[in-house]
């Protein structure tokens, strides 16, 4: 077996590090960004490469400049909705939902039985629709175009549900405090079964191409390995945690809307590299379509959708903090909401999966990876950067 020679690279220290000597011409600076480097939105990681090994990693934000959290402590509550559901633009649902909720526990409304279900069918129809943006490119990182353009395919006939639904294709508040806007339009469920077979059909197809490929599989199995011991000291939750073994998922830790009402086993693996990272997800790809079938056909007929409110142009909340969490995409999604009595929020602060893997995990991991592999590592721990500049 071939052993490189390792006495030119630079030192180890105990935490993984390197010390690395820039002057001394052995090393070369790169920059993986920041547009859309391999991860869906802007950041950039400055690269330092010893041949073509990456020897350290420092991650760098600050190039979308939203300052969400602070945008919505100078409006009223119901002002927020446009903003919150631009923390997350592949998967905008579950900041309205969360926000939604908080306000409801705050105010001490409860939404009505129909919209509650109807929250959990737009939030798995949102997660679906967030893999499929994954799949494609974690292929593409790797040279597997075709992929991005049949998941791209499938996540468009989802988006026709969602503009049947709400109006909209991207940016919905459909979810506001107390409900939802309105019920499923006549011959919705019909539709939306049709969509969920293509869908299937899409994912047959990525799982011989993709995950059957054997390029594919040389260059992700192995590579991007988490240890599970990181999984608490670095926040790893949703698949990141799933593929190491670590069956991490909010719906069944601590069930919310109507997630106890339905029959599901999230799917786990234990290899916790790229390869087993992509297939749990594409598995919980097929876990939400099983998920929207057992919805739909759950789900009572006929309203009320909306909980009476106040008037919402002059809604003062009583004073109080609550902290609410779900399961996205990504792992545990989080709002922490403080209210003083007035007409704005105190404090708002979301806490989303990809401050964690997108920045201390990402540049744990990737000391010592092949430069050609960066792109794909980085896809593979799924972050979308507008949840970091919050």
């Amino acid at each position: 077996m071939f052993e490189p020679d390792r006495s030119q690279y630079p030192v180890r220290r105990a935490d993984g590090s390197c010390e690395i000597d820039l002057t001394s011409g052995k090393y070369l600076k790169l920059w993986q960004g920041p547009n859309h480097p391999g991860i869906t939105g802007n950041m950039s990681v400055e690269l330092t490469v010893c041949g073509d090994e990456v020897v350290e990693g420092l991650t760098h934000v600050g190039y979308l400049h939203r300052g969400f959290e602070k945008l919505m402590e100078r409006r009223t509550f119901i002002q927020c909705f446009p903003i919150v559901c631009r923390i997350c633009v592949p998967e905008p649902d579950f900041n309205e939902y969360l926000y939604a909720a908080a306000i409801e526990e705050l105010s001490g409304i409860e939404a009505p039985e129909a919209a509650r279900w109807i929250r959990t069918l737009i939030l798995e129809m949102g997660r679906l629709n967030s893999y499929m943006m994954f799949l494609g490119g974690q292929a593409g990182a790797l040279g597997l175009g075709v992929i991005g353009q049949w998941t791209t395919y499938a996540r468009d006939l989802m988006l026709d549900r969602f503009e049947e639904l709400t109006g909209a294709r991207i940016y919905h508040m459909f979810i506001l405090p107390g409900g939802v806007r309105d019920g499923l339009p006549e011959g919705f469920k019909a539709r939306l079964e049709d969509t969920l077979r293509e869908v299937e059909r899409v994912l047959r197809d990525v799982q011989e191409v993709m995950f059957q490929n054997a390029v594919f599989k040389k260059r992700t199995v192995g590579v991007g390995y988490i240890d599970p011991a990181l999984f608490e000291p670095y926040g790893v939750t949703g698949p990141n945690a799933r593929a190491g073994g670590v069956a991490k998922d909010v719906r069944k830790d601590q069930p919310y809307l109507v997630y106890p009402e339905l029959d599901f086993e999230v799917p786990t693996a234990t290899a916790s590299d790229i390869f087993a990272r992509a297939d749990v997800r594409r598995r919980d790809v097929q876990l939400s379509v099983d998920l929207i079938r057992q919805i739909i056909a759950k789900m009572p007929d006929g309203g009320p959708y909306m909980a009476r409110l106040p008037n919402v142009l002059h809604w003062k909340i009583p004073r109080g903090e609550t902290y609410l969490r779900g399961e996205c995409s990504r792992g545990e999604y989080g709002y922490y909401l403080v209210t003083d009595g007035s007409g704005y929020p105190r404090r708002v602060n979301v806490r989303g999966p990809s401050y964690t893997h997108a920045m201390a995990l990402l540049e744990r991991l990737i000391v010592g990876v092949n430069i050609s592999d960066v792109a794909a590592l980085m896809v593979s721990l799924h972050t979308y950067p507008p949840e970091i500049e919050r």
